[in-house]
């Protein structure tokens, strides 16, 4: 039988999220891949798609996604989050408060946030009901430029990764196999990626490269170890009020 874990513990372990808008013809495919090469969630980012879209391509996400027990993220629209019942949702850094989106949703669910600086980062780590956050963009959209390593590195300052106290972070916004040794010096140890899967021939083998790499840099950090423990060790909290 296979164990299945929970929300929290999948998002404690998580290391590569891999973000998507609904495409048009080979979603299924594109996520089977990155899921199968190692990512550990799948993001829909596509606000300019209709809501119909939206939905059929969170069911199509989350029918790839159960084999691998990977987590399925929804962006931005709480109401559509709702609707789909979403196991986790991100907000963008000036959604509302995630105490509303926790009301919104099932009382399971996780809800993120998005903080492209440092005020955004340390609002985050102190707001309640923000499970994990992001720091973006790392990069400009060439790849080059280091401005946003800065808004990393203070991340993993006040929130560091090896601290199980610690909430979650994925760096995000250009980075990929060519940079991330300098994303990883920055302090991070959860990434989030889009065109270093789509463009590469074989995406399956790119979403394996970056996980092993991040792999080698949680067994290489000793830090990291009490994280791993701690996702399966710690007693989880109560599940929240279901919504009216």
């Amino acid at each position: 039988m296979t164990v299945r874990l929970g929300l929290s513990t999948r998002l404690g372990l998580a290391r590569l999220l891999f973000i998507t808008d609904c495409r048009s013809g080979d979603l299924s495919e594109l996520a089977d891949a990155a899921l199968a090469g190692g990512a550990d969630m799948v993001q829909l980012r596509d606000p300019s798609a209709s809501e119909e879209t939206q939905l059929d391509a969170i069911s199509t996400l989350r029918a790839v996604a159960h084999r691998d027990q990977g987590l399925v993220s929804n962006y931005g629209d709480v109401g559509l989050a709702a609707k789909a019942n979403a196991d986790v949702l991100q907000l963008s850094a000036l959604g509302p408060d995630a105490a509303s989106a926790h009301a919104a949703l099932h009382r399971w669910a996780l809800v993120g946030r998005s903080c492209h600086s440092a005020e955004q980062v340390d609002a985050a780590i102190a707001e309640d009901g923000v499970d994990f956050f992001t720091v973006s963009p790392v990069f400009n959209t060439a790849g080059v430029g280091g401005a946003g390593l800065t808004l990393v590195s203070h991340a993993a300052r006040v929130a560091p990764p090896g601290d199980p106290a610690s909430k979650p972070w994925f760096a995000v916004g250009g980075v990929n196999a060519e940079n991330l040794d300098r994303v990883l010096a920055a302090g991070a140890r959860r990434i989030g990626v889009t065109r270093a899967i789509v463009a590469r021939k074989n995406p399956q083998a790119a979403a394996a490269e970056l996980k092993e790499r991040l792999r080698q840099a949680w067994n290489a950090d000793p830090a990291m170890e009490k994280v791993t423990l701690n996702a399966f060790t710690t007693p989880k909290p109560a599940p929240r009020p279901p919504r009216s």
